[in-house]
């Protein structure tokens, strides 16, 4: 929350001193598969095992590096992916929200479930796990408690699965309209 309006006070006083200012690249990419596994290349399949993803709509949180850039464009004929906003993580984790707790999927009912686990990084319940996984503070431990999230399939369908988003398409990088597809899949 505080990253948000930093970055907008930023971009505000550089507009009055007649600057420009070039905003950072975004930390945090959600990441959905969206085609299946028939004809995939081993490597394909290692990297899409890499990123959780065994299933059709299982999405995930990926902190962006250049080894997951890497890794986004080997996968990304069967991948759709894009920047999430504060919102979108809202709800995704409020409505899908499953921890993995001594190796068990187990729904997260109660902020008492959250403490063994993350207690020790500061996390004590989910308000506090949002802005660990928006802001990429103590992501590695916040995301791998979390279970892959497992979403419906799209209201209205998906277009092409295997044509780019430029080009009509659903696969690939989402040029912005990831949060549009994480509501019709949530």
């Amino acid at each position: 929350m505080v990253y948000i309006r930093t970055e907008i006070r930023m971009a505000r006083m550089a507009r009055k001193a007649s600057n420009l200012y070039v905003p950072t690249e975004p930390k945090l990419a959600f990441v959905i598969r969206i085609r299946g596994m028939s004809g995939v290349s081993p490597k394909v399949r290692q990297v899409l095992q890499l990123l959780r993803l065994h299933r059709i709509f299982n999405g995930t949180f990926v902190k962006l590096n250049k080894a997951s850039m890497n890794m986004l464009r080997i996968v990304e004929p069967y991948t759709a992916w894009e920047y999430p906003n504060l919102k979108s993580v809202n709800e995704l984790i409020y409505k899908r929200d499953y921890g993995k707790i001594s190796k068990k999927r187990i729904a997260l009912t109660d902020n008492a479930l959250i403490v063994p686990p993350l207690g020790k990084y500061g996390i004590i319940c989910v308000e506090d796990l949002i802005p660990e996984i928006y802001t990429v503070k103590r992501f590695k431990e916040a995301n791998n408690f979390l279970w892959p999230f497992t979403l419906s399939s799209p209201r209205g369908g998906m277009k092409k699965k295997t044509t780019r988003f430029v080009e009509g398409g659903d696969a690939r990088h989402r040029e912005g309209q990831i949060n549009r597809l994480i509501r019709r899949l949530n």
